[in-house]
């Protein structure tokens, strides 16, 4: 089979090939696999900020309708260097745990633009939200509430809290990632959400601001969204006839990018259409918070890896490469697949292989059946590697993590360099 010199990458600004070299901005990927190593993943300063910027820029455009407040959704990928880009250019975080609020702050977020979600807040989660000045709780069930108003109380302050609900909309997307549905564990059901704000009435240490919901990850169409906001929208009618006024609308985030064939809306095509419907409804006084994430950083990475072995059976190809499902594990987790590309890409007969890791699982694989001109030695790049990948990495087999690294233009720094065996066991303790 024979293959093009130079692959086609839409969708993914800011890397591209220069004549047969795989560049990331200005740098070559084979330049960053000799200096960093690999496995490495590699992040593109101005893709990240070209993303953040459509979203600024939809909110913008969208300011007839309503006031938008952009939250990035810290789970997509928590690098300190990545949350700093964000922060500068006024971007609030959305977290679900404690340990991100703290990368936050040492990014140097602002806590006042922070909003806390999860199923599972624990205690001293909520009193460090709230010691750290937070803007809102997006709380998902009685007890939680009845927790959170517990800890506000023992700290002196009242909580700002905002209904999750899930409104049952299917989003189409892998189950594993679909999270408004009446079977997913996350948020209230909407027909007991207008007795929890009655229960919130009843606490004193807890304040209702807004109705939040979110229906799942990697959407690549705007009909669920809009399906969930008119059954949030009626919400908010039944709730406010009762008495109670809501600051915001929460319309969580989710939006999908390009892994293969995917035409995900932009920014603005998937914003535009919910402010309008909020603005229809005659709920355009309310603020709207958006919390993208992948959206963000997912076009903006790529994961290095060298070709240890290329080894043929007699059913296939495969080629054995050092990066592995502890470094990624969206291929073994969602069956996810994302574009491999040669670092330095030449014609000649392409075979069809399978890029597989050294872990010792079966599921350890980066891809399947891709069509490559392949010697050992390689250096190759998974594309869409900015979101989800370095966030979910483990230590499986004794495996290091591997280096980050952010180039802006020419320039190259590395924001976190890769574990070394020592630093897995140095809090491990031999028996006496």
């Amino acid at each position: 089979m024979q293959i093009l010199a130079v692959p086609n990458l839409p969708g993914h600004p800011h890397i591209a090939y220069c004549d047969a070299s795989l560049q990331i901005e200005h740098v070559s990927a084979t330049a960053l696999a000799q200096e960093f190593g690999t496995p490495t993943y590699v992040y593109s300063r101005a893709a990240i900020e070209d993303a953040a910027r459509q979203f600024l820029d939809a909110a913008a455009a969208g300011a007839a309708h309503a006031s938008v407040d952009l939250r990035y959704a810290v789970k997509a990928n928590s690098s300190l260097a990545i949350l700093q880009i964000l922060a500068r250019l006024g971007w609030g975080f959305d977290i679900v745990s404690g340990g991100e609020l703290l990368r936050v702050l040492a990014a140097g977020g602002d806590a006042a633009k922070v909003v806390f979600s999860g199923v599972g807040k624990t205690a001293a989660d909520m009193r460090l939200a709230l010691d750290s000045g937070i803007d809102c709780f997006n709380v998902e069930s009685s007890n939680e509430l009845m927790l959170l108003d517990t800890v506000a109380a023992q700290a002196g302050k009242t909580a700002r809290v905002a209904l999750r609900i899930n409104p049952d909309v299917d989003a189409g997307t892998h189950p594993y990632i679909s999270t408004g549905l009446r079977s997913n564990k996350f948020g209230i059901a909407q027909d007991q959400a207008v007795s929890l704000v009655g229960q919130i009435a009843q606490l004193r240490h807890l304040r209702l601001v807004g109705i939040a919901s979110h229906i799942g990850s990697q959407i690549t169409s705007t009909a669920p969204y809009l399906d969930a906001l008119d059954r949030i929208l009626d919400l908010i009618g039944d709730i406010e006839r009762k008495g109670a006024h809501l600051e915001h609308i929460d319309l969580g985030g989710g939006l999908g990018i390009r892994y293969t064939d995917q035409t995900p809306p932009t920014p603005r095509e998937w914003l535009e259409p919910q402010l309008a419907r909020i603005a229809a409804r005659g709920y355009g006084h309310r603020k709207v918070v958006i919390e993208p994430g992948r959206s963000v950083v997912g076009n903006a990475g790529v994961l290095l890896t060298r070709t240890l072995f290329v080894k043929t059976t007699p059913a296939k190809h495969f080629a054995i490469v050092d990066a592995a499902m502890n470094d990624l594990i969206r291929p073994a987790l969602y069956a996810a697949e994302q574009e491999i590309v040669p670092a330095e890409s030449r014609p000649g007969n392409a075979l069809r292989y399978d890029i597989v890791g050294p872990v010792c699982e079966s599921a350890d694989f980066l891809g399947r059946d891709r069509a490559l001109v392949l010697q050992e030695g390689d250096v190759l790049a998974v594309l869409s590697s900015g979101a989800y990948g370095m966030v979910m990495a483990s230590n499986y087999n004794t495996r290091c993590r591997p280096a980050e690294v952010l180039v802006d233009g020419k320039d190259v720094t590395l924001i976190r360099p890769r574990e070394t065996p020592d630093q897995l066991y140095a809090s491990e303790r031999l028996l006496a």
